[in-house]
């Protein structure tokens, strides 16, 4: 009797698609982080960490017929790529009308998800201003946001780009009160993006979430956290941009998120859609490409180990 392939066949191999974030090597909301780094090495380097899928960033162009010949030239897929979105002070057509663009460079790429953010009053950017003057929704707002979001939705689903709505520190959608009342009141077609490292840095049960809403999840972010800095930035209550700075953040098997109980939730619901290791960190201090394979090695193991395989 061999106990290995009883091991193998107690659980059923299933593919996921592993993908990684731009932002490691040159941030968009700080360029002088990397700034100077090619857009080419970001590429080819996540291609030689192993990675199958890199997330739209700033230093791609804008055009699609030249990205879809880089991402060729690099065997690599987009999946999606963040837009920041001022639903909370649009109407829904000034909205969507802003999106076109966006939206048509995802399709001409074939991208599987529409990475979407309110940034309306966000101060993730603003160095001066602690986590705890984040905006908020008062009450009386939250029903017809969540009617705008869900109209959004609709029309994103239609277009073959289904929203997957980035819960964000600094944002007004942050905490896990935030996330469940958002679920509940927009429709299904309305998805969540899944980020470890965010829901973890708003004091959330991220395992909690990822169980209670895994069928209304299109996409995941593993980003782990220095649970020595991420204490420090809640005591002092930093600012978003000085606690990234500190070091708050960095890959899977780096930081103190185990992440084997979370791929299993996933394997055993079914999840086949992109993970994708997202964490910003100050190049100069963090090598892109050294951290990238740390992180690529620490979530194939488990991925392995749970059924799934790239």
């Amino acid at each position: 009797f061999n106990f290995a392939n009883r091991k193998i066949n107690m659980f059923k191999l299933m593919s996921i698609k592993l993908g990684i974030a731009p932002i490691a090597w040159s941030n968009d909301d700080m360029p002088e982080l990397g700034g100077d780094t090619p857009i080419e090495q970001c590429l080819e380097e996540a291609s030689l960490a192993g990675f199958t899928g890199i997330e739209l960033g700033g230093k791609f162009p804008r055009n699609s017929g030249i990205i879809k010949f880089l991402l060729q030239k690099y065997k690599l897929s987009l999946p999606g790529g963040w837009y920041g979105s001022l639903l909370r002070e649009r109407s829904i057509e000034d909205e969507w009308s802003a999106m076109q663009g966006h939206i048509q460079l995802l399709q001409h790429v074939n991208a599987s998800v529409f990475v979407f953010a309110d940034v309306s009053g966000s101060i993730q950017g603003d160095i001066n201003s602690p986590l705890s003057k984040r905006p908020q929704l008062e009450n009386h707002e939250w029903p017809e946001y969540c009617k705008k979001i869900s109209d959004i939705s609709n029309r994103l689903n239609d277009v073959g780009l289904p929203m997957s709505y980035h819960e964000h520190m600094g944002t007004f959608i942050q905490t896990e009160k935030d996330v469940d009342r958002f679920i509940n009141e927009t429709n299904d077609k309305t998805y969540l993006l899944y980020d470890t490292g965010h829901l973890l840095f708003a004091q959330a049960d991220y395992q909690a979430i990822l169980k209670k809403y895994i069928s209304r999840i299109n996409h995941v972010h593993c980003k782990d956290i220095r649970k020595n800095v991420l204490e420090n930035s809640l005591a002092k209550d930093l600012s978003f941009r000085e606690s990234f700075l500190d070091g708050t953040f960095t890959v899977p098997g780096d930081g103190c998120i185990d992440y084997l109980p979370l791929l299993s939730t996933l394997h055993e619901n079914n999840y086949n859609d992109w993970l994708v290791i997202e964490a910003e960190q100050d190049p100069k201090k963090a090598n892109p490409f050294e951290y990238a394979k740390i992180g690529f090695k620490y979530l194939t193991n488990i991925m392995n180990e749970v059924g799934y395989k790239i």
